[in-house]
C-alpha cells in the first residue's frame, strides 16, 4: 500500500482491522418485520459503514421504514450516510451525495443533495465504488470541535404501530 493510500484511509478512520460494534438488540428487533434476505442486507450495509467510520454515532428511526443515520457528532442532522430498509431492498443513502465523486455511476436520485445506491443483493454492496462513496462521505462529514463523542446507538421507536411490510 502506498503512502497516499494510507493517508486517505487514515483520514476517514479506516484501519482495515476495526471490528464494528454489534447491532443494538432493539435494531435487530425492528428489522424482524422484513424478510431474512433484507435483514441480512441491512446489517451488512451497517457493518460496511462502521468499518469505514467506526467512530460514528448511529441514530435508528422507526418510521414507514427503518432508517439508520450515521454522524460523527451527537446531532442526527449532521448525518453523512444512512440506510433505509424496504421490502425488497436497502438504500444506502448519502445526505450530500450530489457533492460526492461517483466515477462508477452508482448514485441515484434527482434531489438537490441526497443520493442513494439501491442494495438488492450482496453483490451490490461489494460493487466497485460503494466503499469509496462511504469513505468520501465520511471525509466530508461534519465533525465536532474538540473531543469526539463516544460512538453510540440511539433508537427512536414509532409512536404509533407501524404496519408490517
Amino acid at each position: 500500500m502506498d503512502a497516499s493510500t494510507v493517508r486517505r484511509l487514515c483520514a476517514v478512520g479506516y484501519t482495515g482491522w476495526v471490528r464494528p460494534r454489534p447491532p443494538h438488540p432493539e435494531y435487530r428487533k425492528l428489522l424482524l418485520r422484513y424478510p431474512a434476505k433484507i435483514r441480512q442486507l441491512a446489517l451488512a450495509a451497517r457493518k460496511l459503514i462502521l468499518e469505514e467510520a467506526p467512530g460514528a454515532c448511529e441514530f435508528v428511526y422507526e418510521v414507514y421504514t427503518i432508517a439508520c443515520h450515521f454522524s460523527f457528532t451527537e446531532r442526527p442532522g449532521d448525518a453523512f450516510v444512512f440506510t433505509t430498509t424496504h421490502a425488497n431492498w436497502v438504500n444506502l443513502g448519502f445526505n450530500f451525495g450530489s457533492r460526492l465523486p461517483d466515477p462508477h455511476g452508482l448514485l441515484c436520485g434527482e434531489g438537490k443533495w441526497i443520493r442513494h445506491v439501491r442494495i438488492a443483493g450482496e453483490a451490490d454492496l461489494q460493487a466497485p465504488g460503494v466503499r469509496e462513496l462511504i469513505q468520501a462521505a465520511a471525509a466530508q462529514a461534519e465533525r465536532p470541535e474538540g473531543k469526539s463523542p463516544k460512538p453510540r446507538t440511539v433508537i427512536h421507536p414509532a409512536r404509533k404501530p407501524v404496519p408490517v411490510a
